[in-house]
């Protein structure tokens, strides 16, 4: 054991700074980079000083860092053994993008996504692993998704009025390999446009463009939502075939589409045979309080895709597809599919996820989120920069004021200052437009929020 732990520990004492610390340093870096699993047990002090041939109170006072700041756990007759802080555990953002909140390191709020709920994910994973021996028999090839799941599922959206049969979903590896899968199978006239939102989430324009498509922009903003007028002349005078519109807290402005909207678009979509693809992986990101009662966007031409991403964890690659049982049969002749769909294991930690842990867990996420972004919100108050607070999601759409640089400029200083940001030409059909807006995601922790508006003040002042 003592070898192994020396081992994991790398070339410590080249540090600087007294040993004891740099010692205490080179355990952390080694548990966060899973050279010493959260667990591990240390030698007992005298060995682990003869080992690494340090006096015994250099050891004791590497060791009392480590208890201090959370990273060592300690029981009276069974040793000390290592583990993450709380710090890093119970927060909403993850680890690498603000390096824990470390004084000085460089931080990045271009990702918004959340880390995983620690504890519950341990405990889903270890359920799921007593529940795989069934699947371990079997051939493990691809299907339309395991059973349970498929029967949540379907029983979640049932219970949100829409209703639905287990044989209406099909479970994906992510809401992108949803929306692939759909395209390669709904998309075959690559004459037609596709009508999407401007601006619109990066990862669903990159598939389109991909696929060398002409979009259709519609114009959304966070103040003000979909222009329906404007979609409704777009529809009627270039006829596209499928639309692609995401009406939960849409990304990036975090607008949610009203019923009135809902409505416009699903008939809008029976009228003009427009297959409607509803992303709706931010829909249970609803952080008002009480959460609003907007219905699925929902209609006989209008599909669902959903997602575990931004709930749970972006690691957590299980996604779906909720259509009608005949699409489903088709999409499974898909040659795309078997490449497209989660391994056994992850949809079995989904399953754990999504069912009973799911109200309290989301109820917490929710909490966090809702503290955070009204955080930011307050930081940035009196900046002169504009912006809606939204109603839900994982991010804050910030116009700069008119005197400030363009925002790809003022993304450029950001970056020099060890903060990076992503501009608003990332999110626009052209790469060009919405050259004065930044995306803020506010699933940082706030201290990180802080640090960041700082530093962006400093951006506007050069």
């Amino acid at each position: 054991m003592e070898s192994g732990f020396v081992a994991a520990l790398g070339d410590w004492r080249s540090r600087p700074g007294p040993l004891g610390r740099a010692l205490a340093a080179a355990v952390r870096e080694a548990v966060v980079d899973g050279r010493l699993p959260a667990g591990t047990r240390l030698p007992p002090e005298r060995e682990l000083a003869r080992t690494l041939r340090l006096s015994r109170g250099t050891v004791v006072a590497a060791l009392s860092l480590l208890r201090a700041d959370g990273w060592l756990s300690t029981r009276h007759g069974s040793g000390s053994a290592v583990r993450l802080p709380a710090r890093l555990t119970e927060r909403t953002t993850p680890w690498s993008l603000d390096r824990g909140g470390a004084p000085g390191a460089p931080l990045d709020l271009t990702l918004a996504v959340t880390a995983a709920p620690h504890d519950a994910y341990r405990a889903a994973l270890a359920r799921a692993v007593e529940l795989s021996a069934p699947l371990l028999v079997d051939s493990g090839a691809a299907t339309a998704g395991l059973p349970r799941l498929r029967a949540l599922l379907a029983d979640r959206y049932t219970r949100a009025g829409l209703a639905t049969r287990p044989e209406q979903i099909l479970v994906t590896a992510g809401a992108r390999a949803a929306l692939t899968l759909l395209l390669d199978h709904l998309h075959t006239d690559r004459t037609a446009p596709v009508l999407v939102e401007n601006p619109a989430y990066p990862g669903a324009l990159a598939l389109l463009r991909a696929r060398r498509t002409r979009l259709l922009p519609v114009p959304v903003s966070a103040a003000d939502g979909w222009d329906t007028a404007h979609l409704t002349a777009a529809v009627r005078r270039h006829h596209p075939r499928l639309a692609y519109l995401v009406p939960d807290f849409h990304h990036p402005t975090g607008a949610a589409m009203d019923g009135a909207a809902r409505r416009t678009v699903a008939a809008l979509a029976d009228r003009h045979d427009l297959t409607v693809l509803a992303d709706e992986t931010l829909r249970e990101l609803d952080l008002r309080t009480p959460p609003g009662a907007e219905p699925h966007l929902a209609g006989a031409r209008v599909i669902q895709i959903g997602s575990a991403s931004k709930t749970l964890w972006s690691g957590l690659r299980v996604g779906w597809i909720r259509g009608t049982a005949d699409l489903v049969r088709h999409l499974l002749l898909s040659p795309l599919q078997a490449r497209l769909a989660p391994p056994p294991l992850e949809q079995l930690i989904a399953a754990e996820l999504l069912g009973a842990p799911f109200p309290a867990l989301l109820a917490d996420r929710r909490a966090r989120l809702r503290e955070q972004r009204d955080h930011l919100a307050a930081l940035l108050a009196g900046t002169g920069w504009t912006y809606t607070v939204p109603a839900g999601g994982l991010s804050l759409w910030l116009r700069l004021g008119d005197g400030d640089p363009s925002a790809t400029e003022f993304a450029a200083r950001a970056a020099a200052r060890g903060l990076a940001v992503t501009p608003g030409p990332h999110f626009a059909t052209d790469r060009a437009t919405l050259g004065r807006h930044l995306r803020l995601p506010f699933t940082a922790t706030a201290g990180t929020l802080t640090r960041a508006v700082e530093l962006l003040r400093e951006c506007g002042t050069v």
